[in-house]
């Protein structure tokens, strides 16, 4: 298998706190990733681990063939990243917002207009972005994930906060990226009913622990072993969810 991503018991832990416990994560060149988890699961701190953002306590992980920590520039050079909300010059437009993230990556000149131009935003590039709806910031902020087009993006609840109608937007043209220009995304959630419509693969994490890795016909088929109704993954989702932290609390007790 062509894994572009793996983890081995990739560890962060606070004082008396372990935010991720032992993930181990195999993500596939080419697919899209749908890392599921509740909030404060520890979703964000695998995926700031990854960006080098934050220092795992114990595991390693590599991307595209490159080591962490040796290889630490090498891999941020290859990773386009949306973490949380973006912020802006919100005297700025959106094209002189990008220019900026451009000239301090040194990209070509065209990558301005090549990312805007695949998020569709290229007839907005001249307004503020204080003059932005909240979908065209996330457009945006996604457009500054894709300036030179890396071969590797990292979104973190990319769809958060918007409408319906932003939700399906964003959606779909991340949906559309892998075909695009041949990347492979690791996309976070707390809802699988989303990231069942674009995801390959899945991983499912509560607690900081991997509860399930694996495609969505493999989900199916775990919820069936394990009495589930297959039928709907948001519940089956839930419940497993629920059946760990049930766990968890008994453990505790002990």
């Amino acid at each position: 298998m062509n894994y572009i991503i793996t983890t081995e018991q990739l560890t962060k832990k606070y004082k008396n706190f372990i935010s991720v416990n032992k993930v181990s994560l195999h993500i596939r060149k080419g697919s899209i990733y749908g890392f599921l988890g509740p909030n404060g699961a520890g979703k964000s701190t695998t995926m700031k681990i990854l960006l080098g953002l934050t220092v795992p306590t114990k595991g390693s992980f590599t991307i595209n063939g490159k080591q962490f920590p040796d290889d630490r520039l090498k891999i941020l050079k290859e990773i386009g990243s949306f973490i949380e909300s973006p912020s802006f010059y919100s005297n700025l437009t959106g094209r002189e917002n990008l220019e900026i993230i451009r000239r301090i990556l040194g990209l070509k000149k065209n990558s301005v207009e090549d990312a805007l131009e695949l998020v569709g935003l290229t007839e907005f590039g001249d307004r503020l972005a204080k003059k932005y709806s909240l979908g065209m910031k996330q457009r945006l902020g996604l457009a500054g994930a894709l300036l030179g087009r890396p071969p590797i993006l990292i979104l973190d609840e990319p769809t958060n906060g918007l409408d319906p109608s932003g939700i399906h937007e964003i959606r779909n043209l991340i949906k559309s990226l892998p075909a695009l220009y041949d990347c492979t995304i690791l996309i976070s959630s707390h809802m699988l009913s989303e990231i069942e419509l674009i995801a390959d693969d899945i991983g499912i994490l509560n607690h900081g622990r991997i509860l399930f890795e694996g495609t969505l016909d493999e989900l199916r088929q775990n919820a069936l072993q394990s009495g589930y109704a297959a039928e709907n993954l948001e519940e089956v989702f839930l419940s497993m969810v629920e059946k760990d932290n049930t766990a968890r609390k008994q453990r505790t007790k002990l």
